[in-house]
C-alpha cells in the first residue's frame, strides 16, 4: 500500500481541489443544504475559486496519494469571528468520500493545527453544520463545542457550531500526519 502524503496545495492542485470539494458536499450535505445547492455545483467554477484561495496566502495543505493524486484538502488562517481574538481557523476540510475514515482527515487536521501553532496562534476553532455527523470527528480529535450560529445561506437558517482547540495540543499529537519531509514535523 502506497503512503499518503500531505503536503502544502499548489496551484496545478485546484481541480483535484474542485472535483473532492464538489463530491464531499454533494455525499456530506445532502438534506442539510437546499438541493438546488448541490445541484448547481460546478467544479469549474470551483476550480476558478480554489486557485484564487491558494494563490491568496492562507495555508492549504492536501492529502496526496502516489496514485490517486489529492484525495482530501484543508485550509486555515487567521479566524474570521471576534470572539476567538488570538485564534487561527480551520475554513475547509474535506476528504473525498471513497478516502474517509482511512486516517487522512485527521492527518489534514494535525498539519492544519501544527501550521497554526506555527503561525504562533494560541488556539483554532472550525465552524461545522450542526447536522453534519463529521462534527463527531472534531469531538474524537479534542476539539470543544464552545459556540453556535444560525447562518442565513441560501434562503435557509443552517445552525453551526463551533469547535475549538485551546491551547493548541502540545506536541500536536493527534494523528500520525507524515509532511512533505516525511518527518512527522
Amino acid at each position: 500500500m502506497s503512503e499518503m502524503r500531505i503536503r502544502v496545495a499548489r496551484i496545478g492542485d485546484a481541480a483535484a481541489i474542485a472535483r473532492v470539494y464538489v463530491q464531499t458536499w454533494r455525499s456530506a450535505y445532502a438534506g442539510l443544504v437546499p438541493d438546488n445547492v448541490l445541484t448547481g455545483m460546478s467544479e469549474s467554477r470551483q476550480r476558478r475559486v480554489w486557485k484564487a484561495q491558494i494563490a491568496s496566502g492562507d495555508t492549504m495543505m492536501v492529502a496526496d496519494h502516489p496514485t490517486h493524486r489529492v484525495v482530501g484538502f484543508g485550509s486555515c488562517g487567521v479566524c474570521r469571528d471576534w470572539r476567538f481574538a488570538g485564534s487561527g481557523e480551520i475554513y475547509t476540510l474535506y476528504v473525498d468520500p471513497d478516502w474517509q475514515d482511512q486516517g487522512h482527515g485527521r492527518d489534514l487536521l494535525t498539519a492544519m493545527l501544527r501550521a497554526m501553532r506555527s503561525a504562533g496562534f494560541d488556539g483554532a476553532v472550525l465552524w461545522v453544520l450542526a447536522g453534519n455527523p463529521s462534527r463527531f470527528f472534531y469531538e474524537a480529535m479534542g476539539g470543544r463545542q464552545v459556540a453556535s450560529r444560525a447562518e442565513k445561506l441560501w434562503g435557509a437558517t443552517l445552525p453551526e457550531y463551533a469547535y475549538e482547540w485551546r491551547p493548541l495540543p502540545q506536541p500536536l499529537l493527534l494523528g500520525r500526519s507524515k509532511t512533505a519531509h516525511g518527518d512527522g514535523s
